[in-house]
């Protein structure tokens, strides 16, 4: 029985410091973005349109389409409503 103990907590501990591994990989591509997000804001870009462009670039064309259909109807039906003053609750 303490051959069959030994065997599974060499293969934990091979699962737990694979996943270790990765967190620290995952920390580590983390602050890789996140300085060259700090380079392109001191070059005198907008580090939140870039971030739009990246989740813009993730969508497929059709989705990104229908993303941008939706959005300019709503903002057109918006702008088109009688405007409402707002009542205190």
């Amino acid at each position: 029985m303490s051959d069959t103990v030994g065997i599974g907590g060499s293969r934990i501990r091979s699962f737990v410091e694979r996943v270790e591994q990765l967190d620290q990989e995952i920390q580590d591509l983390m602050e890789g973005k996140k300085d060259v997000f700090a380079e392109a804001k001191g070059e005198g870009f907008d580090v939140k349109i870039l971030k739009e462009i990246i989740k813009l670039r993730k969508q497929d064309k059709d989705e990104r389409d229908e993303h941008e259909t939706l959005l300019d109807l709503y903002l057109r039906a918006m702008d088109e409503a009688p405007a409402e003053t707002a009542k205190a609750a």
